[in-house]
C-alpha cells in the first residue's frame, strides 16, 4: 500500500484487473474521495504504466509531473482554441489537450466525458432527421464560421498572405474595405 492508498483509507485494489475496462476514469462515487478534491490525480491503481507509478510514489516528482502535464495540456488547448475559427482540426486539438489533462486530473476526465456525451447526443439527434434539417445545421455552422472570420478580419484586417484574388474579394465585403 502506497501513501496515496493510505491517504484514501487503505483501499488497495492493486489486484483488480482494469486493463480491459473502458471505464477506468469513471467517477467512483462510492469512494470517500469521489468529489471532495477536483485537483487530485487519477487513482494510482488505475495506472497501468510502471513509470507513472514510480513518479507518483514520490511527492516531489509527482508535483513536477502534474505541473508539466498541466502546462502541456494548457498549451495544446490554447493552440486548439486559436485554431477553432480556422479550417482544420481546431476542436480535435482542444479535445487532445483535454485528454492530456485527463491523464492526470479527474476534473478534466469529467469535462472530456461530458463533451463526448454531448457530441454523441447531438449526433444521435441529428442523424435520423430529414436531409433539410441536416442541411440547415450545416448552413448555420457555415454562417457561424463566416461570422467569426468576418469579425476576425474586421479587427485585424484582411491578411496579406492570402492570394491576391481572395484578398481583393474579401475587401469588397462590407466592413472589410481598407
Amino acid at each position: 500500500m502506497n501513501q496515496t492508498d493510505a491517504h484514501r483509507g487503505g483501499d488497495d485494489r492493486s489486484g483488480d484487473d482494469h486493463s480491459g475496462d473502458d471505464h477506468s476514469g469513471d467517477d467512483h462515487s462510492s469512494d470517500d474521495h469521489s468529489s471532495d478534491d477536483h485537483s487530485r490525480s487519477k487513482r494510482s491503481v488505475d495506472d497501468d504504466w510502471e513509470w507513472r507509478r514510480k513518479i507518483r510514489s514520490k511527492p516531489q516528482t509527482h508535483l513536477i509531473y502534474r505541473i508539466v502535464v498541466g502546462v502541456v495540456g494548457l498549451v495544446v488547448v490554447v493552440i486548439g482554441l486559436i485554431m477553432v475559427p480556422f479550417p482544420g482540426p481546431g476542436w480535435l486539438v482542444v479535445f487532445a489537450g483535454l485528454a492530456v489533462w485527463a491523464s492526470e486530473f479527474e476534473w478534466a476526465q469529467n469535462v472530456l466525458r461530458r463533451a463526448r456525451h454531448t457530441l454523441e447526443a447531438w449526433n444521435a439527434w441529428l442523424m435520423p432527421k430529414p436531409w433539410w434539417v441536416k442541411g440547415l445545421a450545416l448552413l448555420v455552422t457555415v454562417a457561424a464560421v463566416g461570422a467569426i472570420f468576418w469579425l476576425l478580419f474586421l479587427v485585424s484586417g484582411v491578411p496579406g498572405y492570402l492570394p491576391d484574388t481572395v484578398e481583393e474579394w474579401l475587401k469588397k465585403v462590407p466592413g472589410l474595405a481598407s
